[in-house]
């Protein structure tokens, strides 16, 4: 039982219970659509980017704790921050919580540490992930659906 306390720790419930940055913004200039098939989970990604840079960075969306969680502190972490970092962090996440690819120790991941005890569930790594290939869809400008499945 104290693993799964671990997994949602205080952090994730938190976000999970108050999302921060959910919504649809009055200013959207890249969108991508998440679907967990696995559990039903479903989001809608909205970043304002300007310049080389994320303005903004919202949600909308339902799913488990662990998407909701992971999409509001994604959006949290994404705000002014460059595009090209914004990817190194979607690299370093899906590599913590995979185990797949290079963890670049350059990339700091502050209060999204909390999810690294996910990779111990790979049930609820698709969950974690969801967001972020959402993200990295949206910086892409591809307009399919991210169906994760990896």
């Amino acid at each position: 039982m104290s693993d799964l306390r671990d997994l949602y720790q205080e952090v994730i419930l938190d976000h999970s219970r108050n999302p921060r940055n959910f919504g649809k913004p009055e200013h959207v200039t890249h969108h991508a659509e998440g679907y967990n098939p696995l559990c039903g989970d479903r989001l809608d990604v909205y970043l304002e980017v300007e310049g080389d840079a994320i303005k903004s960075a919202s949600f909308e969306g339902t799913g488990c704790a662990i998407s909701t969680a992971s999409a509001s502190l994604m959006t949290e972490q994404l705000k002014g921050r460059p595009v090209a970092e914004a990817i190194a962090l979607f690299r370093k996440m899906h590599a913590t919580l995979t185990g797949q690819g290079e963890e670049d120790d350059d990339v700091a991941l502050g209060k999204l540490a909390v999810f690294e005890g996910v990779r111990q569930y790979p049930v609820r790594v698709k969950c974690a992930t969801l967001a972020w290939h959402t993200m990295r869809n949206a910086l892409e400008g591809r307009s399919d659906e991210v169906a994760v499945t990896e």
